[in-house]
């Protein structure tokens, strides 16, 4: 068996197609759409979108803690329903898995001071 003879620019051709293969394997195919009722409270919302699950952080940068309700729909898998408590200062976060292929996600996420 003849043996294999690495150089360096067979080596960077095989990183590179390792790197480009993991970077397909984890792209995202699905769009996400985010509805924020925040109530005046100054706060930060973003998602996160990953192959398979989708993740909403919220930021408090008030100085009162805050309950955020998440409702998730990626028809045509059921809704999705979270609940996050955000410490003054705080990033707090909440994930939803998927069970089916997504196209398309909206979140909707309502915050209240919590009392």
């Amino acid at each position: 068996m003849p043996a294999l003879r690495v150089t360096n620019g067979n080596l960077f051709v095989a990183v590179a197609a390792a790197i480009l293969s993991i970077a397909a394997f984890a792209q995202v195919t699905y769009t996400v759409e985010l509805k924020e009722t925040l109530n005046g409270l100054p706060l930060k919302v973003e998602t996160v979108p990953n192959d398979g699950v989708l993740i909403v952080k919220v930021t408090n940068n008030g100085t009162a803690k805050v309950r955020c309700d998440v409702r998730y729909d990626a028809s045509p898998q059921p809704l999705g329903r979270g609940y996050l408590y955000v410490d003054p200062g705080k990033t707090e976060q909440d994930a939803f898995q998927a069970k089916r292929r997504w196209s398309h996600v909206t979140v909707a996420v309502t915050c209240k001071p919590k009392g």
